[in-house]
């Protein structure tokens, strides 16, 4: 049986035609017929979960597995207002989230009730499309409902896809569930034209005449680059190509961006690109943007499935609709076996080196320590990782050698950890999650969850304080910076995992460290696992500043 509201009936029924699969659901009063009939779907799973802020990074995670559409539904006032983080990382993540909102009738808003705010454009332009439903009293009022709901769904696929907000008002009285059936509702199907074939072609012919040719992969979703490991091969005997985990793990090792910059100061004019074809979103190397942005004489050519303007290094001359399959396909098939240009073996030099200093270099007791030996103890494991932001994913660029699932879209602290717990549970692969202390004390809601799964297992990296930004030159001189800015504290996660049955393993040395390693990489358990490795602040950033700098002096 489902809720006698027309709107409510009308917005499932296409839910389920469209294929969503996934709800998580937050509690409520208003949101009752909405909930009740999500879980009423035998083609919907639920997952409840209380904290809004967490649910929305939770549907995100659950979001990664597959690029599923995941459906996030609260009541009504603030609740809304506290999943825009999640909403604002999805948009530049491209994730498709469906936030549908509970509401008042238009005619209580800002008239002294309970838990009322006008909710129709509250995400603004953190997402693609905004709908508010009517509440249908007629045909043509239901054909309207039904046709801003398609509105809605077409744009979490359009193009790159991204996050839509339906907000829909519901009246009193909430709780009648007597309809027997959804409606058969009218699908509004969109077919796009997703590449524009003749100018990825030109693209590809003017790069194989480029003397300094080389490939950016900024983030991407992982399925973006299923199958072009031939291309990249191809691409990769002719041009540079820079990435990071965040965007492509063809290769077996790190590919060391920040300490290849580091090494060519000085020399790196001999080093910039005359022609780049820049494919994804974002990286996490301020040293890389800052370094391409003096390539002023470069054509640079941005693609992207929605044409959008990307002008990462104040750059660009091209922008072309395409995927990045059939870029990297053009480009690949017009450079096929010819030969590497000396620009690419200039490089490549330089990466050969960072890999053996990398390789050879041994950090002592720290958090570059646990992420080092996390990456390594896991290489030969059937698993995924989750990495948060800040120090937690720079020291996982170090190591990682397969893809990284990181909130990068906006970088943002919050939400990490709750990515991390959605991923788990829509995935049967270990996800080994790495983040740092504020990260995780801001989002230890993420473990107040029933969905919790045995498979997630987290290493929390403390230090005390947010370690990041002890690595900003001149930062340490303010007097505000250890208590204010890094925000200095004694918590621990001990509590927190005995609260929420979390299996809790503390590391305070190197043996600590590596037997804690190997319980999270080896046990067999039927609850989470969780290792906190308790470091000194100083010695971190003096062990990851000795690895950069000590690098550019040893290779040079």
């Amino acid at each position: 049986m489902y809720s006698n509201k027309e709107n409510v009936n009308i917005l499932t029924a296409l839910l389920v035609k469209w294929g969503v699969k996934h709800a998580v659901v937050c509690p409520g009063s208003r949101n009752a017929p909405i909930v009740h009939n999500l879980h009423a779907c035998p083609d919907i799973e639920c997952y409840p979960v209380t904290d809004e802020r967490s649910a929305a990074f939770f549907a995100l995670g659950v979001s990664q597995v597959e690029d599923d559409a995941v459906a996030v539904c609260v009541t009504s006032g603030s609740a809304l207002l506290n999943v825009a983080p999640a909403v604002a990382e999805a948009l530049y993540q491209h994730r498709k989230l469906i936030i549908i909102s509970a509401d008042r009738p238009a005619a209580l808003i800002d008239q002294l009730q309970g838990q009322t705010l006008p909710q129709a454009n509250a995400l603004g332009p953190f997402v693609r499309k905004a709908v508010n439903l009517p509440e249908p009293h007629d045909d043509t009022e239901r054909w309207y409902c039904n046709r801003l709901i398609n509105e809605a769904l077409i744009e979490t696929v359009r193009g790159e896809g991204g996050p839509v907000h339906i907000n829909v008002p519901i009246s009193e009285p909430l709780f009648d569930f007597s309809v027997e059936s959804l409606p058969d509702e009218r699908t509004i199907y969109m077919h796009q034209a997703v590449t524009d074939a003749e100018a990825v072609m030109a693209v590809a012919e003017d790069f194989k005449k480029a003397k300094r040719p080389m490939v950016l992969i900024g983030q991407t979703k992982p399925e973006n680059l299923v199958e072009c490991d031939d291309y990249l091969l191809a691409l990769d005997e002719y041009a540079v190509i820079l990435d990071e985990k965040l965007g492509n793990d063809m290769l077996t090792e790190p590919q060391y961006i920040d300490e290849m910059l580091l090494n060519i100061e000085g020399e790196e004019d001999d080093y910039l690109p005359d022609f780049i074809v820049y494919m994804g979103d974002t990286f996490v190397s301020k040293r890389l943007k800052e370094f391409l942005r003096k390539a002023k004489e470069a054509r640079v050519v941005v693609v992207n499935l929605d044409g959008a303007v990307r002008d990462v290094f104040m750059n660009a001359t091209d922008v072309v609709q395409a995927s990045i399959p059939d870029m990297l396909a053009a480009l690949a098939a017009t450079v096929y076996q010819k030969k590497a240009t000396p620009f690419q073996r200039k490089w490549s030099m330089v990466a050969d080196q960072c890999y053996d200093r990398s390789f050879k270099y041994e950090p002592s007791y720290s958090q570059m320590m646990a992420v080092q030996d996390l990456c390594f103890g896991t290489s030969e494991l059937d698993c995924e990782y989750q990495f948060a932001n800040s120090m937690a994913v720079r020291l996982g660029l170090l190591y990682s050698a397969q893809y990284m699932f990181v909130n990068r879209g906006v970088n943002g602290i919050e939400g990490s950890l709750s990515t991390a717990v959605g991923f788990a549970c829509a995935i049967d692969a270990v996800v080994f999650c790495v983040i740092g202390d504020l990260s995780f004390f801001y989002d230890q809601n993420a473990l107040w969850n029933n969905n919790l799964t045995s498979n997630l297992r987290i290493l929390l990296l403390n230090n005390g304080c947010g370690g990041i930004f002890r690595t900003l030159t001149g930062l340490k001189e303010s007097a505000a910076c250890e208590t204010l800015v890094s925000a200095s504290h004694q918590t621990t996660a001990e509590g927190i995992c005995l609260e929420n049955d979390v299996r809790y393993i503390a590391a305070h040395n190197e043996e600590e460290l590596r037997d804690g390693i190997k319980e999270l990489t080896t046990a067999d358990s039927l609850v989470p696992i969780l290792l906190e490795v308790f470091t000194d602040p100083e010695e971190d950033d003096r062990v990851y500043r000795d690895y950069f700098y000590g690098n550019k002096k040893q290779m040079n």
